[in-house]
């Protein structure tokens, strides 16, 4: 039973003014009904209650014409629990199914009142957790940027620490196998220490294959990774991002505080440079339903970081391969330099996020900036003298 909020203030009042004629005043059960217009019933159920009990439902709601027909409703809303939700049935969707495939000869209001409590009974709960210190999420975002006067798309990891909520954000010009590692690195060493275990989302950097089982095999960058820095790696369920929420958190307060306005620098360097200052300034803050500032619940976290390896770690793509007559070496569509006396010879490639390092044997023969562009030629005029010798 529903009651108007008039109506409701005015039945607390009555509750009121019988229960004190009754119990203070002494007024029997018999002058109170008298003199409140109301049935003895009526007021000895007021004596059991200080305020309206309101309607509480004694037994489960019957649905007697729509009962043969419940099944069906729950096999349509379970079947598409994995379908995009614009593409989902409507309540009128289903009882115009009803009504053609299955002769359902009863009212749309019914079939609505049990679609909504069907699908309100489906939703999912959550409940808050405790984070223990030295434990991370990572995860990248995209933003636009402005590096060197050219607007582009900028891809960049956050880093989440949930426990201090501590944070490190990094930018770069894609989100490859390189960044990944390099973002790792830096992170690292931003927090003076290796979490001990990372979430991530089922990204195909770090996961090759999810077995039937559920098992990640993971690819070999990144198990060379691990290996090298020695964390765990836990990944969140395909399509729950909620799994990871902290660092989806991160990942939208970085895009709205970082990158608004359009963050503009001459390079990349002095991009993250901002974005650095920028944590450690966060560092500062005292967040809600917390007594400490972020900085102040990160020392925790640190104590229980592993200590960072004694040896750098190489975040870099490496391939084999053979370079041209023209003495050049294409890696993703670009060519890049090397001595014409190497022309046809094995070298070694390294692909960092900011350079190309090109090896042949134990020498290095080769350094470029990494170009992102498509079918450019990055060369270095030296490599060619040796052609043009006189003699």
């Amino acid at each position: 039973m529903c009651f108007c909020d008039t109506w409701e203030v005015y039945k607390v009042e009555v509750y009121a003014r019988v229960r004190r004629a009754v119990q203070v005043d002494g007024m029997s059960v018999r002058e109170a009904a008298r003199e409140f217009g109301l049935s003895r019933k009526t007021i000895r159920k007021m004596l059991q209650y200080s305020a309206p009990p309101g309607y509480q439902r004694k037994a489960p709601v019957r649905r007697p014409k729509l009962g043969p027909w419940l099944g069906i409703i729950d096999q349509i809303l379970e079947d598409e629990e994995s379908r995009l939700k614009k593409q989902r049935h409507t309540a009128r969707r289903i009882y115009e199914r009803l009504r053609e495939e299955h002769a359902f000869t009863g009212g749309y209001t019914k079939v609505k009142d049990y679609v909504r409590d069907a699908r309100l009974r489906h939703k999912e709960v959550f409940v808050p957790l405790v984070h223990p210190p030295g434990d991370a999420q990572a995860d990248f975002g995209e933003a636009l940027v402005v590096i060197g006067g050219v607007e582009q798309k900028a891809h960049f990891l956050c880093v989440d620490l949930p426990h201090s909520d501590d944070c490190f954000v990094m930018a770069f010009p894609a989100e490859n196998t390189e960044s990944f590692c390099e973002g790792h690195a830096q992170a690292f060493a931003y927090f003076g220490g290796v979490p001990r275990t990372i979430l991530y989302d089922n990204t195909k950097i770090a996961v090759a294959e999810i077995t039937g089982d559920g098992e990640r095999k993971t690819t070999e960058e990144f198990s060379r990774l691990k290996s090298h820095y020695l964390f765990a790696a836990r990944f969140g369920r395909p399509g729950k991002g909620n799994d990871k929420g902290n660092v989806e958190g991160l990942v939208g307060y970085a895009r709205r505080n970082f990158m608004v306005p359009v963050p503009r620098a001459a390079d990349w360097e002095e991009l993250n440079a901002g974005f650095l200052d920028q944590c450690r300034k966060r560092r500062e803050r005292k967040l809600w339903g917390h007594s400490e500032t972020i900085g102040e619940r990160f020392s925790r976290d640190r104590e229980r970081l592993l200590p960072l390896p004694a040896v750098a770690y190489e975040s870099c793509r490496k391939r084999s391969t053979r370079a041209s007559s023209q003495a050049l070496v294409r890696f993703q569509t670009n060519d890049y330099s090397v001595p014409v006396r190497y022309a046809h010879q094995r070298v070694l490639m390294k692909a960092f996020v900011w350079d190309v390092v090109i090896a042949c044997g134990s020498e290095v023969i080769a350094r470029h900036r990494r170009s992102y562009g498509r079918e450019e030629m990055i060369f270095d005029p030296l490599h060619y003298l040796e052609h043009f010798r006189f003699k």
